[in-house]
């Protein structure tokens, strides 16, 4: 068999063996839910206290065809979230006013204002307020789902957190504590 015969015959069979998998690809395409332009101002958005985690949500899965959500914290000094991995979504911080000190895969460094960290998912990452001056951050998590963990916890009783309670909410949304 010649070079030309060759690639007619594998052309062939390489195409036959796709168009399966591009049939398949087709049927579980799915149309991006429609969403509507949204403006939100500094001071609008729905005001959680996420276990000490004063959190404003600006844009809900809701707004965004359940691609992002984002929140903005407003945080005392001290206040953090301990080592924790996600199974479901990327993280992006972006420090507004103030410092925190961040860790992403065991690397640690301080952040200050206009600096941004990324977290994907699967990797383990805590941050903390040092300092003491209160931390304004924007934090968005793609895709969207993680703000009806927030609201969950949101509801808990005030004071020292039951952690064990954290945990099994935390759990069910595909975060563990690391």
């Amino acid at each position: 068999m010649d070079r030309k015969e060759f690639i007619k015959t594998s052309g062939a069979a390489v195409g036959l063996a796709v168009l399966p998998i591009a049939a398949h690809s087709q049927k579980r395409k799915v149309e991006p839910e429609v969403t509507s332009p949204k403006i939100v101002r500094d001071k609008e958005g729905q005001i959680l206290n996420v276990i000490g985690d004063i959190q404003t949500h600006k844009l809900l899965g809701t707004d965004t065809g359940n691609q992002i959500v984002e929140w903005v914290d407003n945080v005392e000094p001290g206040t953090g979230i301990p080592p924790h991995v996600h199974t479901l979504e990327d993280e992006i911080f972006r420090v507004i006013q103030g410092e925190v000190e961040i860790m992403v895969d065991g690397e640690v460094t301080v952040l200050k204002a206009g600096d941004i960290a990324f977290a994907p998912k699967n990797v383990p990452h805590a941050w903390k307020v040092i300092g003491t001056e209160k931390v304004k951050m924007a934090t968005s998590a793609f895709p969207a789902g993680i703000e009806a963990m927030f609201t969950e916890l949101s509801q808990l009783p005030e004071g020292p957190p039951d952690f064990a309670k954290v945990a099994e909410i935390c759990g069910r949304f595909g975060i563990s504590f690391v």
